[in-house]
């Protein structure tokens, strides 16, 4: 028999987490396959007050090339400010037995308001484009 608190605290985490937003998501669209890139590395820096480069956090790609959650929305915070995204793309076009021309990707962006921000990449080993999704 199952514990019934357990599946209660179990729910509870899931709904908790269900209710957390997030201001910035990106995705990665491999168009010389044709699909998602999953399991890419992406990092995200913050520019400080002396414009260095301040990394916030890491995460990996899900299945479907994406990572929703970055920049927890709260209340008593805003995010505004400089920030770049470094696509480490190498290991992937190893795993697919090809080369690239670029080691890694970065686009700086501004946040300026408290407005969602969704920052694809579509990619090839010889190219890439980028704009402000939604």
């Amino acid at each position: 028999m199952r514990n019934p608190i357990l599946i209660l605290l179990i729910l509870f985490s899931t709904f908790i987490q269900a209710q957390e937003k997030y201001q910035l998501s990106s995705h990665i669209l491999d168009i010389s396959q044709g699909k998602p890139a999953p399991n890419v590395k992406i990092a995200l820096s913050k520019q400080d007050k002396n414009q260095n480069w301040v990394l916030i956090d890491e995460k990996y790609t899900d299945n479907n090339g994406r990572i929703k959650d970055f920049l927890k929305e709260e209340s008593n915070k805003n995010n505004n400010g400089v920030y770049k995204l470094t696509f480490y793309i190498t290991p992937y076009f190893e795993k697919l037995k090809q080369k690239t021309f670029y080691p890694f990707i970065e686009v700086v962006f501004e946040i300026k308001d408290n407005q969602h921000y969704h920052i694809p990449i579509t990619l090839s080993p010889y190219g890439y484009s980028t704009y402000r999704g939604n």
